[in-house]
């Protein structure tokens, strides 16, 4: 599931709230005509951008490594593909790409088949909870050249964080990359680091907002008028309602963990203050 970056600092406002499982049910509904889906990921997009600084960059650093890295045919494991953004990119960028996008929320992974329809067999998108043990079994009998994620493993526990790697190292044949592009927030050895990071994520909020961005309970206010998706937001609801916000992972864990699942080769490959691409080689 992606979502915005869990909060830094508490000498700044929350930059979104504290629990990104649960749709805000207490918000006044825009009143319009039901929206498409092709008008609610547009507004994601914009939305996800408002909460992630450079968001594009992100993306541009993981499809130039999957082009130096893949071959001419990549498939492509999209994981936690919320509404399909990277699966899109990856897509229109390699025509002859193949993509199984995976994610729990039953919203986004139905807004995600709408999206991605327009790429026929090339897209696949399979619902599974990656927060248990065997989530693999759900996904087609591909062998997967790359894993792909943005802003959305950090609401996974550190314990099942670990989990999913092995999951990964297990799944992945030998030379197989992953790329997880999110937030890794520096800790209280990093306070100037970390003040930065909270005060530039809060002005770039405050710049997208004003210029008309959804935030993040807007964005699913706005569902309710979709006619496919409004009936689903119950069952998000329920898959999601006792699943606290985690600790935050610093780079340092992941990078760790990564290596204790198997993983041969770990590094980064992008950094704007506390935002990483990470980079694991099987």
């Amino acid at each position: 599931m992606t979502a915005p970056p869990h909060d830094r600092t508490a000498a700044l406002p929350p930059t979104f709230p504290e629990s990104m499982m649960t749709t805000p049910t207490d918000l006044p509904i825009p009143s319009a005509a039901p929206v498409t889906s092709r008008d609610l990921f547009s507004s994601w997009e914009e939305q996800q951008a408002a909460y992630v600084a450079h968001r594009e960059n992100r993306f541009q650093v993981m499809l130039d490594v999957l082009d130096l890295h893949c071959p001419d045919e990549p498939t492509v494991l999209d994981l936690a593909c919320g509404p399909g953004s990277i699966s899109e990119r990856v897509l229109s960028r390699f025509p002859r790409a193949r993509a199984v996008a995976v994610d729990y929320d039953p919203v986004l992974t139905q807004l995600a088949r709408s999206v991605l329809a327009r790429h026929d067999d090339r897209a696949t998108v399979v619902e599974a909870d990656l927060a248990h043990a065997g989530w693999s079994s759900a996904l087609p009998g591909s062998s997967f050249d790359v894993v792909l994620t943005s802003t959305a493993l950090h609401w996974l526990s550190p314990g099942q964080l670990l989990e999913v790697y092995a999951e990964l190292a297990r799944l992945l044949p030998p030379g197989a990359v992953f790329l997880n592009a999110d937030h890794l927030r520096f800790g209280d050895g990093h306070p100037t680091l970390r003040h930065l990071s909270a005060a530039h994520d809060a002005a770039v909020q405050r710049a997208a907002f004003a210029d008309g961005a959804a935030t993040w309970e807007r964005w699913w206010a706005m569902t309710a008028h979709h006619p496919e998706l409004a009936p689903l937001l119950p069952e998000r609801e329920r898959r999601f309602a006792d699943r606290p916000p985690q600790p935050p992972a610093p780079l340092e864990f992941h990078l760790a963990a990564l290596r204790t699942a198997g993983f041969a080769e770990v590094g980064t490959v992008w950094q704007y203050l506390d935002d990483y691409v990470v980079f694991a080689r099987r």
